[in-house]
């Protein structure tokens, strides 16, 4: 009769204990350990055999490629990583095992020693040299040296230049300019006598008192605006006929026309006082600690309205460039490059009352 083959189910490994035998008997068969076989890669395989584990089994525990689980047990270090990799491998190999993985490794270490051959050059890879790398080395070294003998000749040249004669101090006359102080024979050498201190110079940026425009011909015509205006017309002619330029004669009392954008204060606010661009010039306007009110380089044309706020002053890149109105009438030009703009501005003059006609006899 044919023996029935015994079921173990899903159990890898069964231990057959003879009748009368405890259950807690030890295994007949000697556990393996790292020593056993011929090299590490024996010994792990015979444990895992021993244990019943699979390849994958072990793969999936370590999370180690199947490959190089292979490759451990066959000793094939052709197919394993670099080393370090390798030694991690077996350590890790073996605590899965329940083996020692110190042990492990210092086996792997017996039976694979470490090459310790230098590492040899890749086949087939050629070094080149960059051969600017060289002309610039040369055109450094060049340069070095021509320093060097540059350096060398100058000290050699100031070495063998002779000493600057001096004339002796009993020797030297003295030259005095029309009105220079005297030299005081006495004095040590190198010093210098000093004269009386000049005068302070005159502030050459006051300008003249403002006069109004036009007053002396209307006090010597009796207040006739008629004797003005023609007054005004012969001086524009007698100018022409000197052959001065007519554009720089300032036609007072001219009105004010706008050639271009009027910036500053509105009409509600402003002065009285406007500033026009005749040529394209700089204007800023600021108060007395500097604080800037309006700046703009001006085109011709253009022209600035003043506000009442007093303490405010213009400065003008070019005087010239730039004419003075009060009250719509064209008074002065700037005065120089920088103005209070209350100076420029003239008060309106008082109405005169009329007089009473004599009745006629």
């Amino acid at each position: 009769m044919a023996a029935m083959p015994l079921d173990t189910g899903r159990v890898s490994h069964l231990q057959l204990v003879a009748d009368g035998e405890p259950e807690d008997a030890p295994m007949a068969a000697h556990p393996p350990s790292v020593d056993d076989g011929p090299d590490i890669g024996s010994a792990l395989r015979a444990a895992r055999e021993f244990r019943g584990l699979s390849l994958q089994d072990v793969a999936d525990a370590t999370r180690i490629r199947q490959g190089y689980i292979e490759a451990l047990e066959g000793l094939r270090l052709d197919e394993l990583p670099s080393r370090p990799f390798t030694i991690g491998y077996v350590k890790s190999y073996a605590k899965v095992l329940g083996l020692d993985g110190d042990a492990a490794v210092a086996r792997f270490k017996l039976d694979a020693p470490e090459d310790s051959e230098p590492l040899r050059a890749p086949v087939g890879v050629r070094h080149e040299r960059d051969p600017r790398l060289g002309l610039i080395l040369a055109l450094g070294v060049l340069v070095v040296a021509a320093i060097v003998l540059w350096n060398v000749a100058q000290r050699a040249i100031a070495k063998d230049t002779p000493p600057a004669l001096v004339a002796p101090a009993q020797a030297t006359s003295v030259v005095a300019a029309p009105g220079a102080v005297p030299v005081d024979p006495n004095a040590a050498p190198g010093s210098v006598s000093l004269g009386a201190p000049l005068p302070a110079p005159v502030e050459s940026t006051t300008p003249e008192p403002y006069k109004t425009p036009g007053l002396d011909d209307a006090a010597a015509n009796g207040g006739s605006a008629d004797a003005v205006s023609a007054a005004s017309k012969a001086r524009a002619a007698e100018t022409a006929k000197s052959g001065v330029d007519v554009s720089q004669v300032l036609n007072v009392g001219a009105p004010f026309r706008a050639k271009g954008a009027v910036y500053g204060a509105a009409q509600a606010e402003a002065s009285g006082l406007v500033l026009q661009a005749r040529k394209p010039a700089s204007l800023t306007v600021h108060d007395a600690a500097g604080a800037i009110y309006f700046t703009r380089w001006m085109a011709a044309g253009e022209a600035f309205r003043a506000p009442r706020n007093g303490g405010l002053i213009a400065e003008v890149s070019d005087p010239a460039a730039f004419e003075v109105y009060n009250g719509g009438a064209l008074t002065s030009r700037m005065p120089g490059p920088t103005a209070s703009l209350g100076k420029l501005t003239v008060a309106p003059a008082a109405p005169v009352a009329a007089q009473p006609s004599k009745p006629q006899g």
